[in-house]
């Protein structure tokens, strides 16, 4: 039996992902697959547009075409098939928000990944005192931003909620923590006979109404302001809670679902997406370093699997989950009460 040829070739890629990872962080934040969006150009043009210096700008333009981010034909670059959908950012289907959130704020914080593991505590601005979601909501500018980031995230999961779920059975939901509403309003456009709502705290009206009116939407969805944490949920006949749960420790995530199961009427549901934790745990690498995220940026927070979601609801009350993928990573857990 021939012996199998082992080479650090996994470790060291990984090892040396964060080189790719920050090419394709500061592309984005350049605006290079904009730019392209135009029509292919050559290197000398697009450092020029990008204002680069160009002792480097060559090995950045074919490293990204190495990467798999852009094409090259001769001397010309190209965006590929998915950069030129997902990160135009005078597209709908941008998604560059989560990038760049991640490149302004993110990539710093986790190189202090094992003080995070050693102590416990979070590694975001909390370390120097500061409250970053108190900064945030201070300043409207960077509030779009986040807001607009969380939109890019749930788009997806909410146009697959829209198919996987029974709503001709309901008339009315609502979006818990819905910043400006991207899983609100997929959930609406496939579903004309429904109402819905969008739950989130006051500043967020402003944004959230701003996004459903440019959907045609704003008939059939309003803004329902409140501190899910304070006040009641809204009584409708579904509650969706969209990478919500993971924020919070375990105590306030049963607290948030006794606070759903108090809301909703006999037959109605509750349904949390996430990019849940397969049940296994060995190989949703995505949702364990959510995970890891929730320590770089709360104080309690943790993803979860499936099978953990199930149990939760169970033990507020629900008498029957169901658990079913979404786009990518994510994933929905249905509770029925």
């Amino acid at each position: 039996m021939a012996v199998r040829s082992m080479t650090p070739d996994q470790i060291l890629q990984l090892g040396f992902g964060f080189w790719g990872s920050k090419t394709l962080l500061s592309a984005v934040e350049l605006g290079l697959f904009t730019e392209l969006t135009k029509g292919s150009l050559d290197a000398e043009t697009l450092t020029k547009r990008l204002e680069l210096h160009p002792r480097s700008a060559r090995d950045f333009f074919d490293a990204l075409v190495a990467l798999g981010m852009l094409k090259r034909t001769g001397t010309r670059y190209a965006n590929t098939a998915e950069t030129a959908k997902f990160l135009d950012r005078n597209k709908p289907s941008y998604l560059g928000g989560m990038l760049e959130m991640a490149n302004v704020r993110l990539y710093r914080f986790w190189g202090s990944l094992t003080e995070g593991l050693r102590t416990g505590k979070p590694q975001n601005e909390a370390k120097s005192g500061e409250d970053f979601f108190g900064t945030l909501y201070a300043d409207p500018q960077r509030l779009e931003g986040f807001l607009k980031a969380m939109t890019h995230l749930s788009i997806g999961a909410g146009r697959v909620i829209s198919k996987k779920f029974p709503w001709k059975r309901y008339h009315t939901f609502a979006d818990v923590g819905c910043a400006q509403g991207g899983a609100t309003v997929q959930i609406a456009l496939a579903h004309r006979h429904l109402t819905g709502l969008g739950m989130d705290l006051p500043i967020v009206q402003p944004f959230f109404e701003a996004y459903v009116r440019a959907k045609g939407l704003d008939k059939r969805l309003r803004f329902h302001a409140g501190d899910f944490f304070k006040d009641p949920l809204p009584n409708t006949d579904i509650l969706i809670m969209g990478h919500i749960l993971h924020d919070w420790n375990l105590e306030e995530k049963m607290m948030l679902l006794r606070k759903a199961y108090a809301a909703l009427p006999t037959n109605g549901a509750l349904i949390v997406y996430e990019a849940l934790i397969d049940d296994a745990r060995k190989q949703n690498a995505f949702g364990l370093l959510m995970s890891l995220n929730m320590l770089i940026e709360t104080h309690g927070g943790f993803d979860f699997t499936g099978a953990d979601c199930c149990k939760w609801m169970k033990e507020v009350g629900f008498r029957r989950t169901k658990v079913e993928r979404l786009a990518g990573p994510d994933g929905m857990v249905i509770g029925f009460k």
